[in-house]
């Protein structure tokens, strides 16, 4: 089978297109016949070597994907070897897609959909009208976040994106107001997944009891030390995020995402859909993500 897999640990370079034999089932595994493979940038990581050991080299990439099961069903998987013509999941991991779906849509949904969802609902704990201010507003992430505080109860919710192509694209999601810091008016709740000169004007743009919910360093730059005194000095709390372990909690992985699909099927969600590149462009759509000149969801396809 066509496989993208990289033997060493750097850009988008890495990334090669080889013939492999298909993946063997073990106990409890479904083999998948992909027909399309979310991108994530936890994939950039593991390329460039900060998510993995050097032991698992050669490696495979790719944690989602929809496809075919051998007896038909149509799923959505969080997967290992997605980026490749057959993964492989557990059958725990499946959830069955509706055919009026499609995959990048479904794709949107599982990684950046319910990591959306626990962050308004989990980590930041959204009650309703207060204002949520999403960086990376027209993300895989941030673009379903603006819609989802809208949906939760926010009373305003403020798009802070890059360029004003992504800022016309979050409100055209329904975002009130495309905003750059200094903000006129201290914020309740921030979601921030870039780090560095964004997450400091967050910090100092925190109402009283506000929440700073960080998941993600995009920006690349390291975190200064955090003084619990100033947190009390502003009343206020940074909260850290990571979707993997919140999956394991009872109650957090399919009644989420079943009430995702509930919503984009009655229109009320809005998955956006990124630019969808042949499974051998694979390194096009790596260097597109880092570059960020991409919008939605991005999706390989063997």
């Amino acid at each position: 089978m066509l496989a993208i897999r990289f033997d060493r640990f750097g850009g988008p370079e890495v990334l090669t297109p080889v013939d492999v034999p298909a993946p063997e089932p073990g106990p409890g595994d479904v083999l998948i016949a992909v027909e399309a493979a979310g991108v994530n940038f936890a994939d950039v990581l593991q390329a460039d070597g900060s998510y993995l050991d050097a032991s698992l080299l050669p490696y495979v990439p790719g944690g989602e994907v929809v496809g075919r099961t051998p007896d038909g069903r149509r799923v959505l998987a969080k997967a290992t070897g997605g980026y490749a013509e057959w993964a492989l999941a557990k059958e725990s991991a499946l959830v069955e897609v509706p055919e009026e779906l499609d995959a990048a849509r479904a794709l949107a949904l599982l990684t950046q959909g319910l990591t959306a969802w626990h962050l308004l609902r989990s980590a930041a704990r959204l009650r309703d009208g207060e204002s949520v201010v999403v960086h990376s507003a027209a993300g895989g992430v941030g673009s379903l976040a603006v819609q989802l505080a809208r949906e939760f109860g926010a009373g305003r919710v403020l798009a802070q994106a890059s360029t004003p192509e992504k800022e016309r694209l979050a409100l055209e999601l329904g975002a009130d107001e495309a905003v750059r810091y200094p903000l006129e008016r201290r914020a309740d709740v921030i979601l921030d997944a870039a780090g560095g000169a964004l997450f400091a004007h967050a910090l100092d743009s925190l109402a009283d009891f506000g929440r700073l919910v960080t998941y993600g360093n995009a920006s690349r730059t390291a975190f200064a030390a955090l003084d619990p005194g100033r947190l009390g000095r502003l009343n206020a709390a940074v909260v850290g995020f990571w979707l993997r372990p919140t999956l394991a909690r009872p109650g957090a992985f399919a009644e989420p995402l079943a009430e995702l699909f509930d919503l984009t099927l009655r229109g009320r969600l809005r998955p956006v859909a990124g630019p969808s590149y042949p499974l051998t462009e694979a390194r096009t759509a790596h260097a597109d993500l880092l570059a960020r000149r991409t919008t939605g969801k991005i999706v390989l396809r063997p």
